[in-house]
C-alpha cells in the first residue's frame, strides 16, 4: 500500500512568486498588444491598398467613359480625343485631360479646385481617397496659357498618377520621350517639349507663376534649368508659356520632383 501511495502522489503545488505573477502579466499584456498592433496595422494596409484599387479603377472607368480615340501621335489615322461633356456631366472642374505617351500610364482628367487643397485626397468623382486627382494650381488661369502654369500630382507606390515623372531624372529616357499633350475642353491640343527635370525644395522658386516684367521670367527659366538634372539645351522665349510637373519624393517630404515644358504646339480639332 505504502508504495502504492508514494506512485500516486503527485505532491504539493508550489506556490507561485509574486515576481512570476508579474512577469506572466507583462508578457499576457505583451502579447495583447503586439495583436493590437498587428490588427491596426493590417487593417491600416487594407485601406491602402482598398484605396490604391479604388482610386485605379476609377480612372480606368473615366479613360473608358471619356477618351473618344487613342490615336497615336503622328498616326495618319485617328488622333487622340477627349469627350469633355462626358466628363463635364461628373465634375463640372474639368480643365483638361493631360496624357504621355511615355510612360504611358500617366494619362489622367486634370481639375482645377478652390484651393490647392480641395482635390489633395479627392477624387474626380468627388470620393475621399489617397490618389487625389492630377489638378492645376488653383491660382492659375484654368486655359493654360500663363507663363508658368503648374499641375500638382501624387507619386503613388503603386505606380500611378504622377509616379513614373521620377523616370525623367534620366537624360536617356528624356531623349526617347521629351513630349507630353493636354486636351482641352474647347478642343485644342496642345503639345509641350521638356526642358528641365530634377528635384527641388516645396518652396522653391520653380513655384513661382506669376512675373512682374520680362527679366523676372527670364530668371524663373535661369532658376528651372539650374535645377535640371542634365541639359537639355531647348529654347525657352521670353513669350514662352510653361507647365511645370510636381509631385513628391520618396526620399524627403521637404523634397518634390518637378517637371518643366515649354509649349510647341497648338492645333484645334476641328482643322484636321
Amino acid at each position: 500500500m505504502e508504495e502504492k501511495r508514494k506512485k500516486y502522489h503527485r505532491g504539493r503545488r508550489k506556490k507561485k512568486t509574486k515576481k512570476q505573477i508579474a512577469s506572466q502579466v507583462i508578457s499576457t499584456i505583451v502579447l495583447v498588444v503586439a495583436l493590437v498592433v498587428f490588427c491596426i496595422s493590417a487593417f491600416k494596409l487594407y485601406e491602402i491598398f482598398h484605396g490604391y484599387h479604388e482610386g485605379e479603377s476609377e480612372y480606368e472607368e473615366l479613360e473608358e467613359i471619356a477618351i473618344i480615340n487613342k490615336g497615336k501621335e503622328g498616326s495618319e489615322e485617328e488622333r487622340f480625343q477627349v469627350d469633355f461633356d462626358a466628363l463635364k456631366e461628373i465634375n463640372k472642374d474639368v480643365v483638361g485631360w493631360i496624357r504621355f505617351e511615355e510612360p504611358a500610364v500617366i494619362s489622367y482628367p486634370v481639375v482645377q479646385g478652390r484651393d490647392n487643397a480641395e482635390y489633395l485626397y479627392k477624387t474626380f468623382k468627388g470620393f475621399e481617397n489617397t490618389v487625389g486627382s492630377i489638378f492645376v494650381n488653383a491660382y492659375n488661369n484654368p486655359d493654360f496659357k500663363d507663363q508658368n502654369t503648374i499641375i500638382y500630382g501624387h507619386y503613388m507606390n503603386n505606380g500611378t498618377m504622377f509616379h513614373e515623372l521620377d523616370q525623367y531624372a534620366e537624360k536617356a529616357f528624356w531623349e526617347q520621350h521629351p513630349y507630353f499633350y493636354i486636351y482641352t475642353p474647347d478642343g485644342t491640343e496642345l503639345q509641350y517639349h521638356i526642358y528641365s527635370a530634377g528635384v527641388v525644395k516645396d518652396t522653391s522658386e520653380s513655384y513661382i507663376y506669376q512675373f512682374a516684367d520680362e527679366a523676372a521670367f527670364a530668371e524663373f527659366v535661369k532658376i528651372t534649368r539650374d535645377a535640371s538634372n542634365y541639359d537639355t539645351g531647348i529654347e525657352v522665349g521670353e513669350d514662352a508659356q510653361i507647365v511645370t510637373l510636381s509631385t513628391c519624393t520618396k526620399d524627403n517630404n521637404d523634397d518634390r520632383f518637378v517637371v518643366h515644358a515649354v509649349k510647341v504646339a497648338e492645333r484645334r480639332q476641328e482643322d484636321e
